[in-house]
């Protein structure tokens, strides 16, 4: 009896092991082939947002790239470290709750302090259905070390 015991135990054991094991070997979301996708709550479906550098974000921003430039750090941070001129914000925790304010017609591009913040905001809106988005690498940090200009 105390052998046919253990022997379910085990079989039950060795079946939740394959179990996890195998949801563990499933397909994980990722974005562009150069994008590292930081582990969020949500999902981003396969190749929904580019990493690009701050170089880049400004070269748009003086072509005057059509787009909305989003910054999804703290209301504290936005006003007391700065912020790119022009850009809206919009909290990363307050996304999903505000989508409403942002138009899936606009290329959308999310900045934060140093990328990772952006990143989740992205797949936020990915997993939404927006298109178009861009994370910008290295965030504030990179974008002050460059020398571009902030505003307060």
């Amino acid at each position: 009896m105390r052998s046919s015991r253990l022997q379910a135990v085990v079989a039950l054991l060795i079946t939740l092991v394959s179990v996890v094991l195998s949801a563990c070997g499933s397909p994980t979301p990722t974005v562009s082939s150069t994008t590292a996708v930081a582990s969020t709550a949500v999902a981003a479906p396969a190749n929904t947002f580019t990493n690009i550098s701050v170089q880049q974000l400004k070269a748009a921003l003086d072509a005057q790239e059509q787009l909305v430039l989003l910054d999804v750090r703290t209301p504290e941070e936005y006003t007391g470290d700065g912020h790119v001129a022009g850009s809206v914000l919009i909290p990363v925790d307050q996304i999903q709750t505000r989508l409403g304010e942002l138009s899936k017609a606009t290329p959308i591009v999310c900045i934060c302090r140093s990328g990772n913040r952006s990143q989740t905001a992205c797949a936020t809106l990915a997993a939404n259905g927006y298109t178009g988005l861009r994370n910008v690498t290295g965030g504030m940090h990179a974008w002050t070390a460059a020398g571009y200009p902030i505003e307060h």
